[in-house]
């Protein structure tokens, strides 16, 4: 297995090809846009957040959780920054054990990519769009709008739907439906929430330390501590971002706006003060205003929507604002090396696969640990 098709030029696809070319097998990876690692390169706000050290299943939503739990033990955040570091670069965690790089920039990752595959002359095609993938008598039969090329082996690695900006639409899920497998339902995850309009007006722009719990006809889901962005439409912000992997419209959101304050502490400080000046540094001024409004004078109401204000979601804003993909080939369909059940020598890596993690670096982490146990696999052969 010596001629072997990459298809898709982000985390996924990088990682596999570097790791084929340093076990000495020929590569040629194709990608649709004009450069490599785009939606990469805008990870973590910019700043490159690679993995977690917080790693575990309970992190991510599948078909397969024991697969996808046997998939992190061979290669978990470790291996990822053995392999990040093999490249060049330093690689820290934060203190809430997510991992950048020491210079804080995601776009330098990959460079260190691009880097490696000039140093190790990998076959790079930039627009590069696979419109069609068959099976041959000695393997697959690959269509660009070069012409049509034949190799032994194929990853498919192009991502799911989410930020079609960076040049993933999720077209590349055709190639894996005409070869027979099954795509589940795609949906945006990591995504800004949409709420009625009404519940947020006055607020957009403001921004709290807040700790978010989602219901379902009054039964929790979860809670999620971390930033709220206050927004034209609704909610944003790292804790909405996982929050909307379990919300769904018609799902109920209340927000602690102090959650490191206790309910006496509150009371005691709202009996200082009169009307909405009792909210003088407690809550920024402009969310002070509208809460006074909205209890109407209740000092009591007052205390309870501090602790449980309370949003309804619409839905959220689509596949242009997401940053990962719920949905894909699932696990269910591939080997524990990811290879297909149904078409021998057909790989899969990334977002394809019915695989999305929470906010924090894991999403990439399986990106890595994907590209991984395909590489190794198709290198072992």
């Amino acid at each position: 297995m010596n001629n072997i098709a990459i298809i898709g030029g982000g985390a996924a696809g990088l990682s596999a090809a570097v790791n084929l070319k340093r076990a000495g097998r020929e590569v040629t990876l194709f990608e649709r846009g004009d450069r490599l690692g785009r939606k990469l390169s805008a990870t973590g706000n910019g700043q490159g957040n690679v993995t977690n050290v917080h790693m575990g299943v309970e992190h991510y939503h599948t078909d397969d959780e024991p697969l996808l739990a046997r998939a992190l033990a061979r290669f978990g955040e470790k291996e990822t920054v053995e392999f990040l570091s093999s490249l060049g670069g330093v690689f820290l965690p934060d203190a809430r054990g997510r991992v950048y790089p020491a210079g804080r920039q995601a776009s330098a990752v990959t460079d260190l990519f691009r880097r490696e595959l000039e140093r190790l002359q990998a076959d790079v095609r930039l627009n590069s769009q696979v419109t069609a993938l068959a099976r041959t008598k000695g393997g697959f039969s690959l269509t660009t709008a070069a012409g049509k090329e034949t190799f032994s082996a194929v990853i498919l690695a192009a991502g799911g739907c989410a930020a079609p900006n960076f040049g993933t639409d999720g077209s590349a899920f055709a190639l894996a439906k005409g070869l027979g497998h099954t795509v589940l339902p795609l949906s945006p995850v990591l995504v800004q929430l949409k709420t009625d309009p009404g519940e947020v007006r006055g607020l957009k722009g403001i921004r709290v330390d807040a700790s978010l719990t989602v219901k379902r006809k009054g039964r929790p889901l979860g809670t999620f501590r971390g930033d709220v962005l206050f927004t034209e439409s609704g909610l944003s912000g790292d804790a909405v971002f996982r929050a909307s992997s379990y919300a769904m419209a018609g799902d109920e959101i209340e927000i602690d706006l102090l959650p490191d304050v206790s309910r006496e502490q509150l009371e005691s400080a709202l009996q200082k003060g009169e009307g909405a000046d009792c909210l003088l540094c407690v809550v920024n001024n402009g969310l002070g205003r509208l809460l006074w409004k909205r209890c109407g004078g209740d000092k009591r109401r007052l205390l309870a929507l501090l602790k449980a204000f309370p949003v309804t979601v619409k839905g959220t804003l689509g596949f242009a604002y997401a940053q990962a993909t719920r949905g894909g080939v699932p696990l269910k369909e591939v080997t524990e090396s990811l290879e297909s059940r149904l078409v021998p020598n057909l790989f899969f890596a990334g977002e394809m696969l019915n695989v999305d993690g929470d906010c924090g670096g894991y999403n990439l982490q399986w990106a890595f640990t994907s590209a991984h146990l395909v590489s190794e696999a198709i290198s072992c052969r």
